[in-house]
């Protein structure tokens, strides 16, 4: 499956071979459990279902993740420097790195950013068993984080996305806003517990 998802990526990616084997690099280090490439992958996928088509709304999703430390706090501008260093003549580096920065506080800003931040979190509106996959998944990104501090953390987390109006704003995946809230109080449920 991994082969058919990296040939899926690469042809769609715009740009010099080396780029595309720094970025998938990047999504396969050993410390990544689900910001991988499989993530990209989805991220990308749910791009063309949601009608993201620019390159400069592809190129922010390609690089969004690009770095990623979880002890780290400043991962998506670190990211958002990567791509800007990496395409310093692109004339919509901007709109790039805005669109990689949104994805911090997860809060739209246009049209683009909106499509962007709904491909990010179109996980949340996965079947219950394939969330669970996910939330694992970040689980083990955070090895290094103690029970009761990964289940302050992660609810908070969690709680503010429940207390927004919208988790979603494009058409389509608002319709799969009430699953999306259905995983995350069940996950809050499973902290609880911790």
């Amino acid at each position: 499956m991994f082969v058919d998802r990296r040939n899926w990526l690469r042809k769609r990616w715009r740009f010099s071979d080396p780029l595309f084997w720094q970025l998938i690099a990047a999504y396969s280090s050993q410390d990544r459990y689900y910001h991988t490439v499989e993530h990209l992958y989805h991220v990308l996928s749910m791009l063309e279902q949601l009608g993201g088509e620019s390159i400069a709304l592809n190129l922010a999703a390609w690089f969004h993740d690009a770095v990623y430390d979880t002890h780290a706090q400043d991962n998506e501008e670190n990211s958002a420097e990567l791509a800007a260093a990496l395409f310093p003549e692109f004339e919509q580096i901007h709109q790039v790195r805005n669109l990689i920065l949104c994805t911090k506080t997860h809060q739209a800003f246009d049209a683009e950013s909106q499509i962007l931040l709904d491909a990010d979190l179109a996980i949340l509106s996965t079947e219950p068993e394939h969330y669970q996959s996910y939330a694992a998944a970040i689980r083990k990104e955070y090895f290094w984080v103690t029970d009761e501090d990964y289940r302050i953390g992660r609810s908070r987390v969690l709680e503010s996305f429940l207390h927004r109006d919208r988790i979603y704003s494009t058409p389509t995946m608002q319709a799969r806003e009430a699953i999306a809230r259905r995983n995350l109080d069940a996950e809050l449920q499973r902290l609880a517990h911790l």
